[in-house]
């Protein structure tokens, strides 16, 4: 691998995070918008675009460094890949249900909500549903690590479930069926696409013809309705991801668009918590404007929603108050805590 760095970071992987990121925030405000006024203007189109790649990218970007720590001890594979995130969704949950305790009381009683908040330990909720997700992934990729399974097996089986369109009601099986073959494709492709994203660095113009073309092909499948069929789903997720990759080695040859790749160095602190900026901006935008600018409202949303919790990242290590939000305290560690360069939060 011969990837541009950014010290010890690879600096196009994190203009991917930061992409994925923003439209995930950008999905969930202008959805949010729509369902408040039946309107999503423009941006639902955007959204649309990006449907058939956003969450497989997510994933495929998340798998890349699996290699590196796959072969750790289980207690601090557990450690950094599973207690790291669900100490995240716990927390996150139990902000979010203290919030929303109130209207979850007055529809089902207070009874209702506590069983709400407890069903979330076995069904995701809302918006977290990723992080609780993921280290199921890490967890499953160590196992078959451990069996020592053909991964051309393992990836045949992943695929035949993605295409299958698993709908149980459950979200975290319904999800594996669906995102595990992204994500185990991050794993098992990670050297060929750290490949790829360097010879997209060296031929920019070539580069830019696939982004063309896949813009095309993916803007036809969205526009005739079969982005969401089998087969056709599972290419263009993985096409997407790809074309997302390409894009951000590009970006990275340029050094443009610098606050993406801060957003993707600190993905997850946005991830946490974009929903309250979300949601305020929402509330005060719909006070005063409506379906008619329901477009420029969601792109206001998403950017509030995005930088919001950065700006409330830099005030916590400015000032040293709230840092158990985005990063782990001492006690929730299993295994030994690593020693910050920074002293800031671990992203993932």
């Amino acid at each position: 691998m011969v990837a541009h760095q950014t010290s010890d970071r690879v600096d196009w992987v994190d203009y991917a995070k930061g992409f994925c990121i923003f439209l995930v925030v950008m999905m969930h405000s202008t959805l949010g918008v729509g369902e408040a006024i039946g309107e999503t203007g423009f941006m639902g189109a955007v959204v649309a675009f990006a449907k058939p790649f956003r969450m497989p990218d997510f994933f495929m970007i998340s798998g890349l460094f699996l290699a590196l720590t796959i072969d750790r001890d289980w207690r601090l594979y557990l450690d950094r890949k599973l207690v790291h995130f669900f100490y995240f969704y716990i927390l996150w949950l139990t902000i979010q249900f203290t919030v929303k305790a109130p209207s979850f009381a007055a529809q089902a009683g207070w009874d209702g909500a506590l069983s709400d908040y407890l069903l979330a330990f076995v069904q995701p909720f809302g918006t977290l549903w990723f992080i609780y997700v993921l280290p199921v992934f890490f967890v499953i990729s160590k196992v078959l690590h451990a069996l020592k399974l053909p991964w051309q097996a393992t990836l045949l089986v992943a695929a035949v479930l993605q295409i299958s369109q698993v709908h149980t009601g459950s979200v975290l099986i319904d999800e594996t069926a669906s995102r595990f073959v992204f994500f185990f494709a991050g794993y098992v492709f990670a050297q060929k696409l750290f490949v790829i994203a360097d010879w997209v660095r060296d031929n920019t113009v070539k580069g830019m013809m696939f982004l063309a073309l896949w813009c095309a092909v993916n803007g036809l499948f969205v526009g005739y309705g079969y982005a969401d069929l089998p087969f056709a789903s599972l290419a263009l997720g993985s096409v997407g991801a790809l074309a997302v990759i390409v894009a951000s080695a590009l970006l990275s040859k340029v050094k443009a668009l610098s606050l993406l790749r801060y957003m993707g160095q600190n993905s997850i602190v946005i991830y946490l918590s974009f929903f309250f900026p979300m949601v305020v901006t929402r509330m005060f935008l719909l006070a005063f404007g409506n379906a008619q600018y329901a477009g420029l409202m969601s792109l206001i949303i998403t950017c509030t929603a995005t930088v919001a919790p950065i700006i409330l990242f830099g005030m916590i290590n400015r000032w040293g108050y709230g840092q158990f939000l985005f990063s782990r305290p001492a006690w929730a560690y299993v295994a030994d805590k690593p020693i910050a360069k920074t002293g800031v939060i671990s992203t993932a």
